[in-house]
């Protein structure tokens, strides 16, 4: 089951799955990542370092969060992605969808 953290770093919200996003937990992770970007202003990444993997569903939920993200000019901003994460990004021709950034300070300073 994947478990979602959040953390705030001064106006920035950090969501960090952990675990697997796939079929079960796409839509739960969807719909609250997109209350974070609302509640923050757009003001949030995701933490990937802990996801262990992602299916067709996960994929798809990261593409409605994306979505939903650039109706105000933005992207979603994914840091710290592990190899099978970026594998699957890259494999499927997703992975120029996402900002991507080596680390959550990185992606946080982003917004700087």
């Amino acid at each position: 089951m994947l478990e979602v953290t959040e953390q705030k770093l001064g106006a920035i919200t950090v969501l960090a799955p952990q675990g697997p996003l796939v079929q079960d937990d796409a839509d739960r992770f969807k719909d609250r990542a997109i209350n974070v970007f609302v509640r923050s202003l757009g003001r949030c990444v995701v933490d990937a370092s802990k996801l262990a993997f992602v299916d067709s569903k996960g994929l798809e939920a990261l593409m409605d969060i994306n979505d939903h993200v650039a109706q105000s000019g933005q992207a979603l901003k994914l840091c710290a992605v592990n190899k099978t994460v970026r594998e699957v990004l890259t494999l499927t021709e997703l992975a120029s969808t996402f900002e991507q950034y080596e680390d959550v300070t990185t992606a946080v300073r982003s917004f700087l």
